[in-house]
């Protein structure tokens, strides 16, 4: 059982994680467009921004994702 007072928590993922990728991909969009020079007048301020700049990126930018992996099945 793990100790409730460590912060820090490790999640080993499997090797073929693409969707990994697009989550990355995500982010950096996120601090590009928004966080980066940017200031927060307090936490609420902050996530009320995130939370629009959700809304906005699925109007405006997101767009289906094709999943094309060609590579072994994965086996148990």
């Amino acid at each position: 059982m793990p100790n409730p007072e460590h912060r820090l928590v490790v999640h080993f993922t499997p090797k073929h994680c693409s969707w990994l990728n697009q989550i990355e991909i995500w982010f950096s969009i996120l601090v590009r467009k928004l966080l980066r020079r940017s200031s927060f007048q307090s936490q609420a301020h902050l996530k009320k921004q995130i939370l629009a700049f959700v809304d906005y990126f699925n109007r405006t930018m997101a767009k289906p994702f094709k999943w094309n992996y060609t590579g072994k099945l994965l086996t148990a």
